[in-house]
């Protein structure tokens, strides 16, 4: 059946959507910015004149629409209406990008590269995770911000167009969109089309979830509407009385966090109380805003009970996306909670439209500061290239959709965290050389560990020392992602350096059984070790875990070989099997697979899938009849087990032994005499890599008795550690409780 398609009509209808474009404009256009649109427009058209969407209709309509979110709904300039409309354009048609700078300038043609680039890494078919292609397509932001925003504005009109596609792609891109679209238009600020996003995204995953809330929704929608009228009626009157420009109105809350309300507090739609907000939307000059927001505050609680608990004051501390408004929950009419939202026409404008209100706002250099803020919040995440993807992909996730927390410096100065932030976080928040030195913490002048998970409000002070430097557990006290890549990064540093004293140590050791270090006997040593590489030996060697005994063995074990190799050469008999080395003299550099922040043993399944081995980055996957699964990270089922069944997800590393360290208390007794505790102090600290966390000392008519907790990475260590303290004056006994 061929489709008659009407083109004058058609192109009536593309003209008026052009003239829609620039009448809803939200920044003010210039002739000059006309004529650049104009342009891009006429290029557009020419460009996908022969092309046509699933549904039929003609191609260009998708670019207009882009350029019509770009230019309305996040008010972004003329630039990017023009990038917009011509987004598409290199990627599916005869022009070029050399073509584009030439007709557009640079800036354009930067923008429409970015977008086609992360067009081409959607369709490549060898990268299969998601994870890594969002990586990719956040590097792009190096070239222009403006890229990221496009591209949102361009997944929400294919959101909204995407009855015609075939299922299996709905679900695909749906899925796509709620990982990673909606929290990057959260980020950003753009609430409206993260909700929007949000909601389409359920309407292809769920359906028959999202079609029933709706549907619930709309029958609800006159009982709401009278719901607010008897609210706003209460309060009216007092603030017409105030002299007050406002207006009222109510929000239904997304069919999406009323979903998610459900689940997390396992009620249904009608236990759901706060099903729908009320916005007081005031005029204001900058000089009044915040009096003006506190009166209105005081007006309601008049009126209506407040929940304490539920104040949320973004206005004297805005979010980090520049979000400002006061929040209240207030017992309404007829015994329901509802949330009050008060905001200026101004903070209702920039909860609208993200960053572009902003630049509304500010004049000159100022325009660009924050989105130079948010760049370089990015930037932080991206500063490491060697992050495994999916790590990278689940902590920005993370950062994206964390609440935040404010805390003080102790000038006074307010930071923002994300929650669940440690103090050592704070450290590293401040500075990466107050973090990489710190000592210890002190929250509202008291002495915390680094452990210790801030509060909004909280004074934090830091004491650092020259000495301090980070060691294996700040993994576990540091959550924020910068933290974390500054303390491996020290901490293979550290490794390093051990492993520097370690070679020269081996080398000495070597000489006096008469072989030279040279690149062929580390390698031996490497295999006869069971090692992976030349540092792990070196680094073995450095904190004693391989001694003189077994280097000796080694010595006579390679002698022998030699030997018999003559031997049987001038037999000529098959040489004999090499003696296995015994496997517990050194464990292999990866020998134990631990679960979640305690590190537990947990019994557990390799995947067949993708069939981990030691050493590999790993991840736990609780399965319903098999127990642990454990994944690689770049396993190709990676992302959609990580964005299905999160809460599944359990993290599990494999852990090197010679890195693991383990606590030993010793008992020690003898005759008590001056000076001996400092004697037995000196010894432990001028002990490499031993740590104290405990000592208990009794003496009673001259005979002491003491019990001391320390740290050790080996047995070697520990019985260095126990022959110098018996050599100490005065102690008769060291044993090992």
């Amino acid at each position: 059946m061929t489709v008659v398609i009407d083109t004058e009509k058609e192109n009536k209808e593309i003209a008026k959507q052009y003239k829609e474009l620039l009448r809803i404009s939200y920044q003010t256009l210039s002739d000059e910015d006309k004529k650049l649109i104009r342009k891009a427009f006429d290029t557009a058209v020419d460009a996908h004149k022969d092309q046509r969407r699933k549904s039929g209709e003609a191609y260009i309509f998708h670019p207009i629409a882009v350029a019509k979110i770009v230019a309305s709904e996040i008010g972004l300039d003329a630039t990017s209406i023009a990038a917009a409309l011509l987004h598409d354009v290199v990627e599916d048609t005869d022009y070029t990008l050399e073509d584009i700078e030439k007709m557009f300038g640079k800036t354009v043609a930067v923008i429409v590269d970015g977008l086609t680039k992360i067009s081409h890494l959607s369709k490549e078919k060898d990268i299969s995770l998601q994870a890594e292609n969002f990586r990719k397509m956040l590097l792009t932001l190096n070239d222009d911000v403006r890229v990221i925003i496009i591209k949102i504005a361009d997944r929400l009109h294919n959101m909204q167009t995407m009855a015609s596609m075939p299922e299996h792609k709905q679900v695909k891109i749906a899925s796509e969109t709620l990982y990673i679209y909606a929290p990057l238009a959260h980020r950003i600020g753009l609430y409206n089309i993260k909700t929007e996003l949000e909601d389409l995204g359920l309407k292809y995953t769920e359906p028959e979830v999202y079609n029933d809330i709706l549907n619930k929704v709309e029958e609800s929608r006159e009982d709401q509407k009278a719901y607010i009228e008897a609210f706003s009626d209460i309060i009216r009157e007092s603030l017409d009385k105030e002299g007050l420009h406002y207006q009222i109105r109510g929000r239904p809350k997304s069919i999406f966090s009323i979903r998610r309300k459900m689940k997390a507090q396992s009620v249904s739609y009608d236990e759901v109380y706060d099903k729908f907000a009320i916005r007081i939307i005031y005029k204001s000059d900058s000089a009044n805003e915040k009096f003006l927001a506190w009166k209105i505050y005081s007006i309601v609680t008049d009126h209506f009970r407040p929940n304490p608990v539920r104040l949320r004051d973004w206005i004297s501390s805005p979010k980090s996306t520049g979000y400002e408004a006061l929040h209240i929950t207030v017992m309404g009419p007829k015994g329901r909670w509802v949330e009050v939202q008060i905001r200026s026409e101004r903070m209702h404008e920039i909860a609208e439209k993200g960053y572009a209100a902003h630049f509304k706002y500010k004049h000159g250099d100022q325009k660009e500061q924050g989105i130079e803020i948010w760049l370089n919040r990015l930037q932080e995440a991206l500063e490491n290239p060697n992050a495994n993807a999916v790590d990278f992909v689940e902590e920005f996730k993370l950062n994206l959709y964390s609440k935040e927390i404010f805390v003080f410096t102790p000038k006074g100065e307010l930071k923002s965290l994300p929650k669940g932030a440690t103090a050592l976080d704070f450290a590293f928040n401040i500075h990466t050389e107050v973090g990489m030195h710190t000592r210890g913490a002190r929250v509202n002048s008291k002495l915390v560990p680094l452990s210790y998970t801030l509060k909004s409000g909280d004074q934090v002070e830091i004491i650092t020392s020259e000495h301090s430097k980070p060691n294996a557990n700040w993994l576990d006290y540091a959550t924020t992602a910068r933290a974390r890549a500054k303390i491996k990064t020290s901490l293979k540093e550290d490794k390093k350096l051990i492993g520097e004293e370690g070679k020269e140590l081996l080398r000495r050791k070597l000489k006096q059984l008469k072989i030279t270090l040279n690149e062929k006997v580390v390698n031996e040593l490497v295999v006869y070790f069971k090692l992976k590489t030349s540092l792990d030996l070196f680094f073995r060697v450095g904190i004693g875990t391989i001694d003189n005994q077994m280097l000796k063995n080694f010595a006579s074990n390679r002698t022998n070989t030699f030997i018999n190799f003559f031997k049987n050469r001038i037999r000529k008999v098959p040489s004999a099997p090499q003696e296995e080395v015994e496997k517990d003299e050194v464990t292999a550099t990866y020998d134990l697979l631990v679960f979640g922040k305690e590190e537990e043993k947990l019994s557990y399944k390799l995947a067949s899938c993708c069939n981990p081995i030691p050493g590999d980055d790993v991840f736990g996957f609780i399965t319903v009849n098999e127990g642990i699964k454990v994944h690689k990270k770049d396993c190709p089922n990676a992302i959609a087990l990580q964005s299905n069944y999160a809460y599944r997800i359990i993290p599990a590393k494999w852990v090197d032994s010679s890195q693991q360290e383990f606590v030993v208390m010793l008992g020690l007794s003898g005759i008590d005499n001056i000076g001996l505790v400092n004697n037995v102090t000196r010894v432990i600290s001028n002990n490499m890599h031993v740590n104290m966390k405990n000592i208990k000392f009794d003496s009673n008519d001259g005979i002491f008795s003491g019990k001391i907790t320390v740290v050790v990475k080996n047995n070697t260590i520990l019985k260095k550690l126990i022959d110098n303290l018996k050599k100490i004056n005065g102690i008769d006994k060291v044993s090992r409780l």
